[in-house]
C-alpha cells in the first residue's frame, strides 16, 4: 500500500442533487491497463456480492499518492495494484485509476473505445461520451453500465453503473472509472474523489 501521510477528509452531510452515474463496482485482474494505449476493461460486478454499499455521509477519506498521481478514497477500502495504477474497493463498490502513455482523449476515441469493450463484455451499454472539466483540467465522461454472470446458487446478476472520465497531461493518460451497482447512491462520493485526482 502506497500512502504517504494520510489525509483525512470528511464528507460533506449535505446531499447534492443526482447525477447520471455515481456508480462503483468491482473487477478482477483484467482491468489493469498498459503503456501501449489500449484503454481498461470495463469494470464488472461480481454476481457474489449483494448490491450494497451506499458510503456514508460522515466517511473518512484519504490520499493515495501512485506513480505520478493522488486521489483520494474511503479509508477501509481494499487495494489491489495494477499496472499503471490501483483498485481501490468495498463490497460491490470499485474505483480504478490506471494512468498509461497516449494522447489526449477525444470524444471519438472514446467512442472507438467504447466499440471495443463492447465486443469483449456484450452487456455494456454506454451513454454518449461529452466533454466535462475536473480541477485538474479538461476530461471526456463517459457513464456505461455493465451486467454480471448469474450468481452460481440465486441466479441473480449484479447491474454496475460506471462513470469514466479519461484525462491527459504531458504524454500521459488517467483513466478514472468509479462503479457502484444500480440502486445505491454514491453520487456525492464518487464527485469528490473524480475531483481531487492530481496529477504530481
Amino acid at each position: 500500500m502506497s500512502l504517504n501521510h494520510p489525509v483525512r477528509v470528511v464528507l460533506p452531510l449535505v446531499l447534492v442533487t443526482a447525477i447520471a452515474g455515481g456508480c462503483g463496482g468491482s473487477s478482477d485482474n483484467k482491468s489493469s491497463s498498459n503503456a501501449s494505449g489500449s484503454s481498461p476493461a470495463a469494470l464488472a460486478a461480481d454476481a457474489k456480492s449483494a448490491a450494497t454499499g451506499d458510503i456514508p455521509d460522515n466517511q473518512n477519506f484519504l490520499v493515495y499518492k501512485g506513480a505520478g498521481f493522488s486521489i483520494k478514497y474511503p479509508e477501509g477500502w481494499s487495494q489491489t495494484k495494477s499496472a499503471g495504477g490501483i483498485d481501490f474497493k468495498d463490497k460491490n463498490n470499485l474505483v480504478r485509476v490506471a494512468v498509461r502513455k497516449g494522447q489526449p482523449p477525444t470524444v471519438a476515441s472514446v467512442n472507438a473505445e467504447l466499440k471495443k469493450l463492447k465486443a469483449a463484455s456484450p452487456s455494456l451499454k454506454a451513454q454518449a461520451p461529452k466533454q466535462v472539466a475536473l480541477k485538474s483540467g479538461p476530461a471526456i465522461k463517459v457513464t456505461y453500465t455493465t451486467t454480471s454472470a448469474p450468481n452460481p446458487v440465486t441466479g441473480k446478476r449484479v447491474v454496475l453503473m460506471v462513470d469514466r472520465y479519461e484525462l491527459a497531461k504531458k504524454g500521459r493518460v488517467a483513466v478514472i472509472d468509479l462503479g457502484t451497482p444500480t440502486g445505491v447512491d454514491n453520487v456525492d462520493a464518487y464527485r469528490l474523489m473524480s475531483e481531487s485526482f492530481k496529477w504530481q
